[in-house]
């Protein structure tokens, strides 16, 4: 028997429920009677306590099971504030693979949907688990480091678009700006100087004070700077071409600066909560982990030690570890897992990314990988799925990563890694 079945048989109800924007519909199953009823909720918070306050004069305390696509946030959020619920969220990608196994069209409804979650939980709860939330400021720093990244690629966008537009007509800012268009300094070097003309009536006084306002003060790189703005020739002169292409990036800059703004205020908050956490410690240090990654880290593990009866279960959740299919062939046919929380195996496979440059043997065991054939996304799984062990041991234990104890460890068990570590010292 599974923990869920043991965990799930106090159930007094199970309900499904599909989230829309503007109404919500709900398959219910009282498990004393066997009756079913199907409702509508309106997308009002009062709509929402109206018909919590329902369930509880029916069930008390219950708890009852409730089945909801993992997607959906608010849902989560506004049923997790009350106590007769145990939440059992499901992949988005598993779900619709469940719809098309019985409806192979595809066919989606709301209220189909709601039967269908309800149908899900009560015949295949054995792969679902019970959410239980962390508290409240590490589910604040999970949603702070997700909507920093977010805000990241937000910028990525505009200085993707910025750099396009430079290309057009001014491409030589690309190198005087510094090698990222969207820093501090090469945002104020397009708004002092938009064009190329601009920039060569500066003296070089001027230049070399704003370079070294920006700190970027190595004389020989200033120099060589100031040496290709006097000898630069314009892309184009088509005033036309000028104005529309200057406008553009005054557009463009001032949205990147302003998000500059608030990233710098989502790293200094997500700062202050991280170090608060207890857990802190772990993942602090790790090889390559830096201010970015180690709270992200922190929030994949999450505070609940028995969220994960192992570091296979965890790797599998994350979908680091690979689905292998016996498709009838004399080779099972192995793949990356899609039903996955996107945002948490991303996490793990930017960190292993990241250890390469800290951790020896996390480099040495890459280049194994890549020697073996395998591209450079397949290494860095590879390389995460052991990351996953490692850490996993290290949270459970609640004793922080050590490069050297791990290499030690490597040697104890005789790995074919010792080798070649030694080789690339």
């Amino acid at each position: 028997m599974s923990r869920s079945d043991t965990h799930d048989k106090d159930l007094v109800a199970m309900i499904g429920i599909d989230w829309a924007d503007k109404k919500h519909d709900v398959a219910i199953l009282d498990i004393a009677t066997g009756q079913r009823d199907q409702l509508q909720i309106e997308q009002k918070p009062e709509a929402l306590i109206a018909w919590v306050r329902t369930l509880q004069e029916r069930y008390g305390d219950g708890p009852i099971g409730v089945c909801l696509e993992q997607s959906r946030g608010p849902l989560i959020y506004s049923l997790m504030q009350h106590g007769l619920f145990r939440l059992y969220p499901i992949n988005p990608k598993a779900f619709k693979n469940f719809r098309k196994a019985l409806r192979p069209s595809g066919a989606k409804s709301d209220k189909s949907d709601a039967k269908l979650l309800l149908e899900y939980l009560q015949k295949h709860r054995e792969y679902l688990k019970a959410w239980i939330p962390d508290d409240v400021q590490t589910r604040l720093l999970g949603l702070l480091v997700e909507d920093r990244l977010a805000t990241v690629r937000d910028r990525t966008r505009l200085a993707n678009r910025l750099t396009a537009v430079l290309k057009g007509y001014f491409p030589q800012a690309l190198d005087w700006a510094g090698e990222m268009i969207f820093t501090p300094l090469a945002c104020r070097f397009l708004t002092r100087w938009p064009r190329l003309d601009s920039v060569q009536r500066a003296d070089e006084k001027t230049i070399r004070a704003f370079y070294y306002a920006h700190k970027s003060r190595r004389a020989d790189l200033i120099e060589q700077r100031i040496q290709q703005i006097k000898a630069a020739i314009p892309l184009s002169t088509d005033e036309a071409i000028l104005e529309a292409s200057i406008r553009r990036v005054q557009a463009i800059v001032p949205q990147i600066q302003q998000l500059n703004k608030v990233i710098a205020e989502y790293d200094k908050r997500i700062y202050d909560l991280f170090v608060q956490r207890q857990d802190a410690p772990l993942f602090r240090d790790l090889p390559g982990a830096g201010k970015q990654l180690a709270p992200r880290l922190l929030v994949a593990f999450g505070t609940q030690k028995d969220r994960f009866e192992s570091a296979m279960e965890l790797q599998s959740y994350s979908g680091i570890a690979p689905v292998t299919e016996q498709t009838g062939q004399p080779a099972p046919w192995i793949h990356w897992r899609l039903a996955c929380p996107e945002f948490l195996r991303q996490t793990f496979h930017e960190f292993s990314a990241a250890s390469r440059r800290r951790s020896l043997w996390a480099n040495v065991y890459y280049e194994q990988q890549r020697a073996a054939g395998k591209n450079h996304h397949a290494a860095i799984r590879q390389l995460a799925y052991k990351w996953i062990r490692i850490l996993y041991r290290c949270w459970i234990d609640n004793v922080p990563y050590d490069e050297q104890r791990y290499l030690k460890a490597l040697e104890r068990r005789g790995s074919p890694l010792v080798k070649l570590i030694q080789a690339a010292v």
